[in-house]
């Protein structure tokens, strides 16, 4: 039998030339880029504040002005935010503004609200009271006191969250530069499968590869471009699967990869020269792989828990590199008991962690659906260990 690590290597070099597809760039739209993971770095073209402005509601004055607290001085006007080109400020007197208006000319600082007092004159003037002196600068937003015009406002290689989309509209910006998804087509395959929600005959199950590789795909950082369930007749699979190569820079399936009968993503793939066979883990060791029209395909096993392992081992690193996303950690952390392994083959049981450290959640039977959605991480022993006792290192997959 294949070693994991063999057959992580030949996916990897299978996947190479596919997922350089992933090096170029989509231009986006601002919340069409939520989530995706930029290309190049964005500089901003303006900059940021775009001009001097109010921080506060208050009164925009000359801190020369305010030598002697309390000091009265004349409203000259009022100052909203909004287009503006306000005449210079005169010493002396002092322009009601709003938070975020243009500080005019001649005013160095901003006296709040909470800090006036304001009294209308006999003449139908106003005047107000500074009750608290103010220094230079002081609640007045220089222009590009954020952020200079030219300067990097996003970095390469950055997940963009709702923040960032608010910078680069701030600056302005309509689209960004993003690396391209993988685009992946998944083919669930088993004449007892059927969809989740219909009734089901005898010898019949509801079919969950579809939807965990679905959503596993999506997680990765990739596209989904095809999600289809296909019977064990080779010409259902055979013509699914000549349309997710159409469509797809990879294809994953689950089921009918096994050596007994009806096997039939075996039965079409192996006349195109696909590699099938078994590699030294459990659960996950009927593995498949293949080229088709130019498209690799992955091709796991089909038992609910042997699918969505094979994922997490052969497929994810791979598919979370392509997108510029990190890594899932990969850590050691001591076992809460003692913990038993079949000689030969890699086990990955589905655990968790308590205070004692990592534990099973169930048993190591690959078709425990509602045992691996318990479980957040696959405890990893090595094929040459048959017993880790309690308090040992082992290697965990974080889930």
């Amino acid at each position: 039998m294949t070693s994991v690590e063999e057959h992580r290597a030949r996916i990897a070099a299978l996947l190479a030339p596919a997922l350089l597809v992933a090096d170029e760039s989509d231009d986006l739209p601002l919340l069409d880029a939520l989530g995706r993971v930029t290309s190049a770095e964005v500089l901003s073209p303006v900059d940021l504040p775009l001009f001097r402005n109010s921080q506060m509601d208050g009164f925009a004055v000359n801190s020369a002005d305010l030598g002697t607290i309390p000091v009265e001085l004349p409203v000259v006007g009022d100052l909203p935010a909004g287009p503006s080109s306000p005449a210079a400020l005169i010493r002396g007197t002092a322009i009601r503004i709003m938070t975020g208006a243009v500080v005019p000319d001649g005013a160095d600082c901003i006296v709040p609200v909470e800090d006036v007092a304001v009294e209308n004159t006999d003449h139908g003037g106003r005047t107000v009271t500074i009750l608290r002196g103010r220094s230079p600068g002081e609640f007045v937003r220089n222009r590009a006191s954020d952020l200079a015009a030219g300067d990097r406002l996003l970095p390469a290689g950055l997940t963009l969250a709702p923040r960032h989309l608010a910078a680069a509209a701030a600056a302005g910006i309509t689209t960004i530069a993003v690396r391209k998804r993988v685009r992946i087509a998944v083919i669930s395959t088993g004449s007892e499968l059927v969809a989740p929600g219909e009734t089901t005959s005898s010898g019949q199950i509801f079919d969950s590869n579809l939807v965990a590789l679905s959503a596993a795909v999506i997680e990765a950082g990739a596209e989904l471009v095809l999600a289809e369930r296909s019977d064990d007749e080779p010409e259902t699979f055979g013509d699914i699967l000549h349309r997710a190569t159409g469509l797809a820079d990879l294809v994953i399936t689950s089921g009918g990869i096994s050596e007994g009968a009806y096997e039939v993503v075996r039965e079409v793939l192996e006349p195109l020269g696909a590699t099938v066979g078994h590699v030294a883990m459990q659960p996950g060791g009927p593995q498949a792989t293949a080229l088709v029209d130019g498209v690799p395909v992955l091709s796991f096993p089909g038992n609910p828990v042997s699918t969505q392992v094979s994922f997490v081992v052969f497929a994810r690193p791979l598919l979370l590199a392509a997108a510029g996303t990190p890594q899932v950690t990969v850590n050691a952390l001591p076992a809460a008991g003692d913990l038993t392994s079949i000689p030969g083959k890699r086990q990955f049981l589905r655990g968790r962690v308590t205070d004692d450290g990592v534990e099973p959640v169930s048993s190591a039977s690959s078709h425990l659906v509602a045992g691996m959605a318990r479980a957040d991480l696959l405890i990893d022993i090595p094929a040459e260990t048959t017993m880790v006792r309690a308090g040992d290192n082992v290697r965990v997959w974080l889930l």
